[in-house]
This record gives C-alpha cells, sequence and structure tokens, in this order.
C-alpha cells in the first residue's frame, strides 16, 4: 500500500508530559510547538502531502483562562515564527473551524496565513482551530437549511458528497490516517464525519515526545493494512 496521502494528528499529552516531569503546563505546551515544527517538517520529508492538526477544540475554551491564554500566544508565536518558512518551503496553510466570535487579532493572523500561503502547492497544513466536529457538521446542515429555504436546494441534491463541500474541509481528501499521543483511544470530536474510512494509530507517547522515528513506524504499519472500504479484498473476490 502507497504511504497515506492525508494524515491528521490529535496531539495529546502536553499537560502530562510536563507534570510528570515536575513542570507548569504551559511549559508542556511549549514543547508540543516544537514537537509540531518537527513532525511538519517530516511530513513533508516524507513526500505526504497532507497534514491536519487538531490544535484548539471548542471544548477547550473551557480550561483556566491563564492556560487559554497561554495557548493563544503560542498559537500567535507559531504563526509569526514559523510562517515565512512554511510560505517558503511550498507550504499552504488552512484553517478550519468557527470563526465567528473569535478575537480580532486571532481571527486576522489566521487570515494571514492563509492569505500570504494560498498558492503554494508543496504540502498543506491545515490547522483545526476552535474546532468541534458536531459544530461543524450542525452549521453545514443550517447552511443547507438556508438555502433549501431560499429554494437553492433541494432535499434530492443532498448526498454524502454534496453534504461534504459544505464543511469546513471541503476540497479536501479525507485522512487516510488519524494519530493520537498520549495513549487515549477516542477522537475527541475531530473530524468525525471524514473519519469514516480512516485508519488509527494510538500511540502512548505524550506529544512532546513525539518523533520521526514514531512517524515512520505509524506510516510502516498504515502501509501494512488492507483497506477494503466497506468490500473485500480482491484475493477474495478472484478466489
Amino acid at each position: 500500500m502507497p504511504k497515506p496521502e492525508h494524515i491528521a494528528f490529535i496531539m495529546d499529552g502536553n499537560g502530562r508530559w510536563a507534570t510528570a516531569r515536575g513542570l507548569p503546563r504551559t511549559a508542556g505546551h511549549r514543547s508540543g510547538v516544537e514537537a509540531l515544527r518537527r513532525t511538519v517538517r517530516a511530513v513533508g520529508d516524507l513526500g505526504i502531502r497532507w497534514m491536519t492538526v487538531y490544535a484548539f477544540s471548542s471544548e477547550n475554551w473551557s480550561r483556566p483562562p491563564t492556560e487559554v491564554s497561554d495557548l493563544m500566544g503560542l498559537l500567535k508565536m507559531f504563526i509569526r515564527r514559523d510562517l515565512a518558512e512554511l510560505h517558503q518551503n511550498g507550504v499552504r496553510v488552512r484553517v478550519i473551524g468557527e470563526r465567528k466570535g473569535l478575537k480580532p487579532d486571532i481571527r486576522m493572523l489566521l487570515e494571514e496565513a492563509e492569505a500570504l500561503t494560498a498558492d503554494n502547492v508543496s504540502m498543506n497544513l491545515v490547522i483545526a482551530f476552535n474546532y468541534g466536529a458536531r459544530d461543524e457538521i450542525a452549521r453545514a446542515a443550517a447552511k443547507i437549511a438556508r438555502m433549501a429555504a431560499e429554494g437553492e436546494i433541494s432535499s434530492g441534491q443532498v448526498t454524502a458528497e454534496t453534504f461534504g463541500a459544505f464543511l469546513d474541509t471541503a476540497g479536501m481528501p479525507d485522512p487516510d490516517l488519524i494519530v493520537r499521543t498520549g495513549g487515549d483511544q477516542r477522537l475527541s470530536n475531530f473530524l468525525l464525519w471524514q473519519a469514516a474510512y480512516a485508519e488509527f494509530s494510538f500511540l502512548d507517547c505524550f506529544w512532546p515526545d513525539f518523533s520521526q522515528g514514531h512517524l515512520a513506524d505509524v506510516v510502516a504499519a498504515f502501509e501494512r493494512r488492507d483497506r477494503r472500504f466497506g468490500g473485500i479484498p480482491a484475493r477474495d473476490v478472484a478466489s
């Protein structure tokens, strides 16, 4: 099997990584940003064209205000510090998630990253920010309902394919592989629609420890899997 076209990451375990070392949670998030930098480069080196990261969920706002503030600061730092390098390396940045209600400085920063890199073609880095899959699906359904009320679309035109065009990920390939660090085995409201036929790799290591070796291992494991998409293997059809 070829390498995945699209890998998505649930970058879990920053806080626990820090706690295990007697450090504040903010130190874990900062180390997590370093792991993100390494992973973007490593994914690009493998020739994988799409990478999505669960940077900040719509539920993360319930965390302590000081931690939320620090996470916002890290997002700003990552974009301001790394955007030039990403752009130079031909990386296109795309942001998914609800932007309504975001502070103007955060929203402008996300839009700046998208606008600067819009024409890049070597790799796509998708940042799921203020993202929740149920919210994404509900927003898509609401848009279809408004269009139906205005006579712009009929119920017969709503299929799985057309519905996907109303999601934040419209025009993107579904993830072939979803990797979660930190030991938990759940999606946590991430890409629920798009993950219908994704392969999964759940790792015990915390995100700050995720390395190029871990990436090589999950890609190699993916290549050994038999993806049937609801069908049966070709060898069984032949027999």
